[in-house]
């Protein structure tokens, strides 16, 4: 592997270990074993670093959320449940993934390729939970589907993921979370 690579691995890992604003040049030299010069050289500023980072970990975060949310649900278990179920482990158990991923939001306010790649991700994002929720492949799903079904349910988990960040002693489980989804699903047809 060549410094460039080796900086890239370097920056993701100080993105995932201390936060994109936390994070120096100086730590991403040390996680690469490169030298400062290295960053310049093959990516111009750390700034430019870092949003190559923060775009190959968005790219890992897609990935892992996509296989942790397919998984099936356990004998006799609602589909939604599980689906709620395997969403909140994957909060546990990828953290730092889903911490880089609300970082890159920020950080995209200031950077407009980072924003249209975030852009990008979160159209794709749609049309993953809608198919996963569906079961109806990506490529065939109509575009109301995935702007409704799809853009709430991002919506629904990008507030779950910022109460379980936040307060996770008191952050709502799978089936209350199933359960408010329903309450107010029955509210709309009163």
């Amino acid at each position: 592997m060549g410094h460039k690579e080796e900086l890239l691995v370097g920056a993701k890992r100080a993105l995932l270990e201390k936060g994109y604003a936390r994070t120096t040049a100086r730590d991403i030299v040390a996680l690469s074993g490169t030298n400062l010069g290295s960053i310049g050289y093959h990516y111009g500023s750390t700034e430019a670093l870092m949003t190559a980072a923060m775009l190959s970990a968005m790219e890992d975060w897609g990935d892992r959320i996509g296989l942790a949310l397919a998984g099936p649900p356990e004998d006799g278990e609602d589909q939604l449940i599980g689906f709620w179920r395997r969403v909140i482990g994957s909060i546990k158990e990828d953290r730092a993934l889903w911490m880089a991923s609300l970082e890159i939001v920020i950080q995209a306010e200031h950077n407009p390729a980072l924003r249209e790649q975030l852009a990008g991700g979160i159209q794709q994002g749609r049309s993953g939970m809608a198919a996963l929720l569906t079961g109806v492949p990506e490529d065939q799903l109509d575009d109301k589907t995935v702007r409704t079904l799809g853009a709430v349910q991002m919506a629904l988990m990008s507030g779950i993921l910022t109460q379980w960040f936040t307060d996770p002693g008191n952050a709502p489980g799978p089936e209350e979370i199933v359960a408010g989804i329903r309450a107010l699903a029955r509210l709309s047809e009163a």
